[in-house]
């Protein structure tokens, strides 16, 4: 045995801050963060949402000053996500010039112009059913939905809405919504396809949030948890149909998948930090089990580790206001 046993040595690395700050491999930075935000017509006040604490829905009234607000903070992209009071079975309102969809973007740019708005592109949050999509013979109809898709992401695109990111889980959005887009005029608004969107139990907070009127699930066009191969598939799908970016949805849970597209792909690679995983560090750290701040941070850093660019999550304004 050597007199120098141990040979290597990685904590001479590890021994004070200064060292480990230096030789971390993996940053991110709020250029990296995306604040998905709920907002709601027709209402005067926020409403906490009680499944996520420290989340509230946003008065329509009052968007332009809670921009402001973010943009002061450092954020610098938001998702939107609208909380309709005008359902049918179609989710009309979507694509309507004067609908929630596009005064959200038009709010969003005219209160802070060099604020990424990206537009949440689907329809469970306008339809009395609470489905993604058109319903036909008791199923959603595919192609019936892409057409909307295709309408309501040219009236967000007309909106001054930066990014398109359609959440439907529909074969050939990408494509449909792409194609809309172009003959639109509109060939310079990004994709940012939920390539990889899971029928995941941890949506459960976002339900409340958004005020889904959802009966059953979504497992018909959502992707099945344990399928892996699939997941790289779908991805990869959207590419060749024109995505700008690729999403995974969860995110926490499907590290691996992360990793899978990022070695499969060159195209930008966001991940959802969705509502269940953002409540589950908000209720363990108050039982007083986890350290909030660090589980933050290290799921954070989890998430770009795997591959993630981009990551979406509810925490992007707490770490804003913590200097990140």
């Amino acid at each position: 045995m050597s007199s120098q046993f141990p040979e290597a040595r990685p904590r001479r690395l590890r021994r004070n801050p200064q060292l480990r700050n230096l030789f971390q491999e993996t940053e991110f930075t709020l250029n990296d963060l995306v604040l998905p935000i709920f907002v709601e017509e027709e209402i005067d006040d926020f409403v906490p949402i009680t499944s996520m604490p420290g989340v509230r829905r946003i008065p329509e009234s009052k968007l332009a000053g809670e921009i402001e607000r973010y943009a002061r903070a450092g954020i610098k992209s938001v998702m939107t996500f609208g909380v309709s009071h005008h359902l049918d079975g179609s989710g009309s309102d979507t694509w309507n010039e004067n609908g929630l969809v596009s005064r959200m973007a038009r709010i969003c740019k005219d209160a802070v112009p060099e604020m990424i708005v990206m537009s949440d592109t689907c329809f469970c949050e306008y339809t009395d059913h609470g489905h993604c999509g058109v319903i036909h013979a008791g199923e959603v109809d595919n192609d019936k939905t892409l057409i909307n898709l295709g309408r309501q992401a040219v009236a967000a695109a007309r909106a001054g809405a930066d990014v398109i990111a359609p959440s439907a889980a529909m074969d050939g959005q990408v494509q449909a919504i792409r194609r809309a887009l172009d003959e639109a005029g509109f060939s310079q608004t990004s994709i940012m396809a939920y390539s990889t969107k899971f029928a995941s139990a941890l949506y459960g907070p976002f339900r409340e949030a958004g005020g889904s009127a959802l009966k059953g699930d979504r497992k018909s066009y959502q992707m099945n948890p344990m399928n892996r191969r699939e997941a790289v598939r779908e991805s990869l799908l959207d590419e060749q149909e024109g995505a700008d970016a690729l999403m995974v949805k969860p995110a926490g849970a499907y590290l691996d998948i992360i990793r899978d597209i990022r070695e499969a792909s060159r195209l930008p690679l966001a991940a959802y930090q969705v509502s269940g995983e953002y409540a589950m560090i908000k209720f363990g750290a108050a039982a007083g089990a986890i350290d909030e701040d660090r589980v933050v941070r290290e799921s954070l850093g989890a998430i770009k580790r795997a591959g993630a660019d981009l990551i979406f999550t509810y925490f992007a304004m707490d770490l804003a206001l913590s200097g990140i």
